[in-house]
């Protein structure tokens, strides 16, 4: 029997499962259910062995597809580490156009964007100086950002929840830096009565004032104390104070004008590098025929999904989704990513249960995907070469990530989070005290679901309890 045609089976004996088991649930689970106000058939509930040799320990509603949220960087990941493989690295080459005469440039600086997700501000500041390091001080033309390797609208990042300032909608970016976010710290001086501010990176043409006063007041809603104003992109304002018993804060946000964020974020850093520049910074294409004189290198996929899974990073996660057309294409589209990894399922699992993937992140209203075919991708993952990649990327119940205030005791689980409003879940791996390893997975679609924790912390309790 070939392994797609195998895993098929499965998921046939899965739904059977599910359907003769349907009302059969743990009963902590089902009180915690019931507490959070989450009726049976708004969730879909599955536990079983990672590697299908026995019957599920739970199947409920197993084969309904539904929102699964950032559930769904499973797939996404899982994918890029098979189809890309762990050590993938992206590359942010540099082309130098024109002649370099005592420390200035006589042409143009182009920097190509590949869809690196991890371009933070350090490393940024890295490829800059290595910029000064072929003798460049002072650049007599232009820096060019080339950001045409993804073919992507732009996007409107209030548009799916209403929270443009918030880090997670930001949208990809064949040159994405810092994630097109500013992490503003304050750090309060109680003999000067203010708390000073710092910004990185540094914006060009954006005013920020050097400190704000202090307050004694708690610490409770420090960020609303300071009454931020960010209706101009080029002037943050604050009317408000900050309050003396928060110590040292960051606030990171989304800046409120992404579309000029990369032109302003190089500017500055090469400005705040002591680098001149007589012309400006500037989106374009680099001419054909340039050798680039360096290239900047990401971190590993295998490191980068950690930040993916581990702290549902949404554009991380739709960076990579686009790099798997960029690869095979030669330019990075939506349309493009979803249908290899159409293929890639297809051929991995079989048809039944295709996933929609949307974007690649789970930050979609239309993604689906039903638990069955989440646990057969698992169950796959668990005999894959890049299992301990994948997994490793899981955040720990009680230990780190998305999943480091679960009450789950005595349960060691990796186990990736996904939520948005009327979203909760949660899938992956499960040790039980018997020393079997089990793959669960726990979604529920409901008004009511962010209600949903109690239930899944008992669920992995119960899961964990397989004596």
């Amino acid at each position: 029997m070939t392994f797609p045609r195998a895993l098929a089976v499965l998921a046939g004996l899965t739904l059977l499962a599910g359907q003769a088991l349907a009302q059969a649930l743990p009963p902590e689970v089902d009180a915690a259910l019931a507490r959070a106000k989450i009726p049976r058939d708004a969730v879909t509930l599955l536990v079983v062995d990672v590697d299908g040799k026995m019957a599920p320990r739970l199947a409920h509603r197993t084969g309904v597809p539904v929102n699964p949220a950032s559930v769904m960087k499973l797939v996404t990941t899982f994918a890029g580490l098979e189809l890309l493989g762990p050590a993938y690295t992206w590359a942010t080459p540099v082309y130098v156009e024109g002649a370099v005469r005592d420390g200035t440039l006589y042409g143009n600086l182009y920097i190509r964007g590949l869809g690196d997700p991890k371009l933070v501000a350090e490393r940024l500041w890295l490829l800059l100086r290595r910029v000064q390091g072929l003798g460049i001080q002072q650049i007599a033309g232009d820096i060019v950002l080339d950001r045409s390797a993804f073919d992507v609208a732009e996007q409107d990042p209030g548009a799916f929840d209403g929270e443009p300032l918030r880090p997670y909608n930001a949208s990809p970016d064949a040159l994405l830096i810092n994630y097109k976010s500013v992490v503003m710290t304050f750090v309060p001086d109680r003999t000067a009565g203010t708390a000073q501010l710092h910004l990185e990176p540094p914006l060009a043409g954006v005013q920020v004032p050097a400190s704000v006063p202090l307050a004694l007041t708690d610490c409770a809603d420090w960020r609303g104390a300071l009454k931020a104003d960010f209706s101009d992109p080029l002037r943050i304002r604050f009317a408000g104070s900050y309050p003396t018993a928060c110590g040292e804060r960051n606030w990171p946000v989304a800046y409120a004008a992404p579309r000029n964020y990369g032109t302003r974020a190089v500017a500055g850093m090469w400005a705040s590098l002591g680098g001149k520049l007589s012309g400006q910074v500037r989106e374009g294409r680099m001419p054909a025929g340039l050798a680039p004189s360096f290239e900047m290198q990401s971190p590993a996929l295998a490191e980068v999904i950690r930040d993916v899974n581990k702290y549902s990073n949404n554009v991380m996660a739709q960076q990579l989704f686009l790099t798997l057309s960029l690869q095979q294409k030669g330019t990075g589209t939506a349309d493009g990513s979803r249908e290899l990894l159409r293929q890639w399922w297809t051929a991995r699992f079989g048809a039944a249960d295709l996933p929609v993937m949307d974007n690649g992140s789970g930050l979609s209203r239309e993604s689906r995907i039903t638990a069955q075919a989440l646990a057969r991708m698992l169950q796959g993952a668990w005999a894959s070469p890049v299992m301990p990649e994948l997994m490793s990327s899981l955040p720990i119940t009680g230990v780190d990530g998305t999943m480091r205030r679960s009450r789950a005791r005595g349960a060691s689980a990796h186990l990736k989070t996904g939520s948005l409003r009327d979203v909760a879940g949660v899938a992956g791996y499960v040790l039980g005290a018997s020393g079997r390893r089990h793959v669960l997975v726990a979604i529920a679609n409901h008004p009511n679901a962010n209600a949903m924790r109690p239930a899944i912390d008992a669920l992995v309790e119960w899961a964990a309890r397989d004596q």
